[in-house]
Formats: structure tokens, C-alpha cells, sequence
């Protein structure tokens, strides 16, 4: 009982500290997860996973994309359990975030609705919809609790200053999808979804800051994912048939990249070590 009390107690200890190492250790250790937990899926029901059009089928989606990151999602939870850090990840935010900031969720929301107005659901049964849109919901809480939630907590715990905390997780939710290669997307592919998911990553925070929940992130991004893919016909891919509205929501690409130049220079305060709690009241 006191070997297994001190364990809890390291272990706890470990992750309070923060760090930026180990706010990527955390990612990476779960992309090695998911990788494998795919691999897996793979070899067990890759019968049931069409690779030509993994959007055919309801069992394609579920088995080709959606179960990797529901499990994904699970060990997260159990992460952050046995670190006791549930309540404060779900909770209010440590810092306010500004009026300006606002622009971030309002572009986000709105490209996400130009998509889904443009997309031609002719294309797809409604088992297929559904399911892009549940496995949707995954991605946001799993991605957005992985970078917006723990990769923000470690770098804060860390004493790093806001505009740190935000380039450092936006990186790693970049760096995230450099795997995209390992399916055979051309190197050019990835490239240009890694810019957009940094920039994307930045709106995320953003939202993070200016909402005050962590609640606010995971939709947007829960919401995005699926329009973007039923959208374009595929995952981290391009239709050539893309719908006037559909095409006006790729706008958003340069105004993520225009907001996150601002941010740059615009976001600023530290939230204090350990304690979590705005070093001053009204940080920019």
C-alpha cells in the first residue's frame, strides 16, 4: 500500500513540473499509440476498410478512421485520471483571453458552415454522414484534450509565457499530422496540412483563451474535421468539384495565418507554475 501510494505520488509529482519535453513526450507517446492501435485495426478488420474510398461504407469509416482515436480518447481520459487533472482541464481557464481573439472561433465557425452548406451529400448514404460526424466528435476531444488541454497544462507548468505555451502546442498539433506521410500522401501534402493545422492550431488557442473552457476548442474542431472531409471527398485531401461556398471556406487557410501573425505579437501574460493563476489581472 505505501510502495504503491509513493508511485502515485512520483508519478504525480513527474507531470506537475511541466516542461516543454514533456509536453511532446506526451504527444508522442500517444501518436505511437494511435499508430499502433491502427496498425492493429488494420490487421484485424482491414477487409472492412475500404482503401480505395475509405468513406464508402459505414464500417470503412468506423474501422479505417473512427476507432483508432475512440480508443485514443479513452487512454487520454485514464491519462489524465490518474493524474488528477480531469477537473482542472474541464474547468475555467487560468487566464482571460481579449475581445480581438473572438475573430478566431467566428472564422473557424463560419468556414466550418460555408463547408457544410457546399457539400454535395448526393455523394454519401446517411449511415456514412452520421458516422463522419460521430468520429468527428472524437477527433475534437481527443486532438484538442492532447494539445490544447495537457501540451497547455505542461507548458504553463513549465513557466513559460503565454505566447510560448501558444506556438509550442500549436507545433505540436502541426507535427502531429507529419505521420500523414506514412499513408503514402505525397510529401507536399503533408507539408501544406501541417502549415494549415499551425495556423488552425493557433484559432484553437485562441478560443481556449477567450472562452475559458476547453469545451469551446474540442466543437469547433469537432465540427471542422468532418465538414472539411465530407467536403473535399476524403481525409487531409482535395476534390476537383469543389462547391463556390465550399471553395469561399478555404479563405479561412490566410486568415488563420493572418490571425496568427497577429497573436504573435499580441498575446501576452504567463500563468504562474503549479498554482495555475493569472500572474496579471487582464493579460492580453
Amino acid at each position: 500500500m505505501t510502495d504503491t501510494s509513493r508511485t502515485e505520488s512520483g508519478w504525480r509529482r513527474f507531470w506537475n513540473r511541466g516542461g516543454w519535453w514533456k509536453a511532446a513526450l506526451v504527444a508522442g507517446v500517444y501518436l505511437g499509440l494511435y499508430l499502433g492501435t491502427g496498425w492493429l485495426i488494420g490487421t484485424l478488420f482491414g477487409s472492412q476498410i475500404d482503401k480505395k474510398d475509405i468513406l464508402a461504407t459505414v464500417q470503412s469509416v468506423f474501422f479505417g478512421i473512427a476507432l483508432a482515436i475512440i480508443v485514443g480518447s479513452v487512454l487520454l481520459i485514464v491519462f489524465g485520471a490518474s493524474l488528477g487533472w480531469l477537473r482542472e482541464l474541464f474547468g475555467r481557464q487560468p487566464i482571460r483571453g481579449r475581445g480581438w481573439m473572438w475573430i478566431a472561433p467566428a472564422i473557424v465557425l463560419v468556414a466550418a458552415v460555408l463547408r457544410i452548406l457546399g457539400t454535395d451529400y448526393s455523394r454519401y448514404n446517411v449511415g456514412v454522414l452520421v458516422m463522419v460526424y460521430v468520429t468527428g466528435l472524437f477527433v475534437g476531444f481527443a486532438e484538442e484534450l492532447l494539445t490544447r488541454g495537457f501540451a497547455v497544462d505542461l507548458l504553463r507548468r513549465g513557466g513559460y509565457s503565454e505566447r510560448v505555451v501558444m506556438l509550442l502546442s500549436s507545433l505540436i498539433f502541426a507535427l502531429l499530422h507529419a505521420t500523414n506521410v506514412l499513408s503514402g500522401q505525397p510529401i507536399m501534402t503533408v507539408a501544406v496540412t501541417m502549415a494549415f493545422t499551425f495556423v488552425f492550431g493557433v484559432a484553437m488557442y485562441l478560443t481556449l483563451r477567450v472562452t475559458g473552457s476547453l469545451i469551446w476548442p474540442m466543437l469547433l474542431h469537432a465540427v471542422t474535421d468532418p465538414s472539411t472531409i465530407l467536403a473535399s471527398g476524403g481525409v487531409d485531401s482535395a476534390t476537383t468539384t469543389v462547391s463556390p461556398l465550399a471553395g469561399l471556406a478555404g479563405i479561412s487557410t490566410y486568415i488563420y495565418l493572418a490571425i496568427t501573425i497577429v497573436a504573435i505579437f499580441a498575446v501576452r501574460g504567463r500563468v504562474r507554475p503549479r498554482e495555475l493563476q493569472p500572474v496579471a489581472p487582464l493579460p492580453a
